[in-house]
């Protein structure tokens, strides 16, 4: 595993942050949520940046959801704790008073899902896939994404989505709502950095 699990880097007023877990498709864990969370709160603290640009390295996967190799092995608490974590980091995330953008590329599953819905804006390239495969596990979307979900493409496509684990390409997403913007892989990162110097 990677000693840098978020990079940054900072392009005039944008904080480009990445989440560099390339050999576990990105997979949030207990680091991941906590090395996030130190990176936004010194993304909102600093005046100098106007907006972030969130994405993940590689080109599998933006986030393809939560490292369950780890959340299986504990208990029920620590499966909560967990889940706590994620929803107030989402939450702050919502509600940052600068714009965060998602560069979605590859897969944006579970969690992954999660984290991109909790940007202000979603940009995905031609490849992202899209999901709330949960259910397979037995359990439900623990970040917030029942409540995100459903107010970005409605309740009946939510449930659909959730209670079937259905997998969506860039394409749908677009067409539902849950992308604001679609763009050739190669183009995702210049059209994201785009958006921000508007």
């Amino acid at each position: 595993m990677s000693d840098n699990i978020i990079l940054t880097e900072k392009k005039e007023a944008t904080l480009w942050i990445t989440i560099n877990r390339p050999e576990k498709l990105n997979a949030l864990n207990s680091s991941v949520l906590d090395a996030l969370e130190t990176t936004l709160e010194m993304f909102l603290n600093d005046n100098s940046l106007k907006g972030a640009i969130l994405t993940g390295s590689g080109e599998k996967a933006f986030v393809a959801g939560a490292d369950i190799s780890g959340f299986l092995k504990g208990d029920r608490n620590k499966g909560a704790e967990f889940a706590e974590k994620g929803q107030t980091l989402f939450s702050k995330i919502e509600n940052a008073h600068k714009p965060i953008i998602a560069a979605v590329n590859g897969f944006a599953l579970g969690g992954g899902c999660e984290l991109a819905m909790s940007c202000h804006f979603r940009i995905a390239s031609e490849n992202a896939k899209f999901g709330q495969p949960e259910i397979n596990l037995g359990i439900i979307p623990g970040y917030g994404g029942t409540q995100r979900l459903t107010r970005l493409v409605g309740k009946g496509r939510a449930m659909e989505l959730m209670m079937t684990g259905e997998n969506i390409d860039a394409n749908e997403a677009y067409r539902i709502g849950l992308v604001n913007q679609l763009c050739k892989q190669e183009d995702l990162l210049s059209l994201a950095e785009s958006k921000m110097k508007t």
